[in-house]
């Protein structure tokens, strides 16, 4: 489980296919040293298990189900990406529940900068959509923001200086794809109204 706070800025040394998987090795800034091995860390919004730690970097696979709903699949040498460590339970809770289990991609149809600050829009399928609501949060390539406007399957956030610093969205562009992860929350309410009454039912009776 994570917050969607960053931690820190990560630059990938090597991508190395191995079958199905892909082996990344990502350098890591000072303030994680205390990396492991298998630990979680997110990735860019995606959950992955350290298998090795060397020399200020650490290895980790990524699966067919992680290339294939995420935009890993396209990191190469030299590349920024997001990181952070898994939540621990005296931490304080800065930005939402986040999973790192990527719902999909977005594809960022607008970005206006401002004097420090982004607002970028961000053009997603019809089924993640569906969980986006005006005020609630959504993760971007790891990043928990606030959707402050919702059209349509595009939706609308304002990225804080701070935020746009310290992280890899100060570099996006038109076009570019970027890591969606909605609401947990959203996503079970989804669930068990299509189960129709008998499964509210159920929460209600704590079944």
């Amino acid at each position: 489980m994570f917050t969607g706070i960053i931690e820190g800025l990560g630059t990938v040394t090597q991508t190395q296919p191995r079958g199905d998987l892909v082996l990344l090795t990502v350098a890591f800034p000072a303030a994680l040293t205390d990396i492991m091995v298998g630990d979680s860390i997110s990735v860019n919004g995606a959950c992955l298990t350290v298998r090795a730690v060397r020399q200020g970097a650490f290895e980790a696979d990524c699966s067919s189900e992680t290339l294939q709903r995420t935009n890993l699949r396209s990191l190469k040498p030299a590349d920024e990406v997001n990181l952070e460590r898994a939540l621990q339970i005296s931490n304080r809770l800065g930005g939402h529940l986040v999973t790192g289990h990527v719902d999909g991609l977005g594809y960022v149809s607008d970005i206006a900068r401002g004097s420090g600050s982004l607002t970028m829009t961000v053009r997603v399928p019809q089924e993640i959509a569906s969980f986006l609501v005006e005020k609630g949060s959504v993760a971007v390539e790891g990043v928990s923001l606030t959707v402050s406007r919702l059209t349509g399957t595009e939706f609308q956030v304002v990225v804080i200086p701070y935020t746009a610093e310290n992280t890899t969205l100060r570099r996006k562009r038109v076009g570019d794809q970027v890591n969606i992860e909605v609401d947990i929350i959203g996503k079970y309410v989804k669930r068990f109204l299509k189960q129709g009454s008998g499964g509210l039912d159920k929460i209600l009776l704590g079944e």
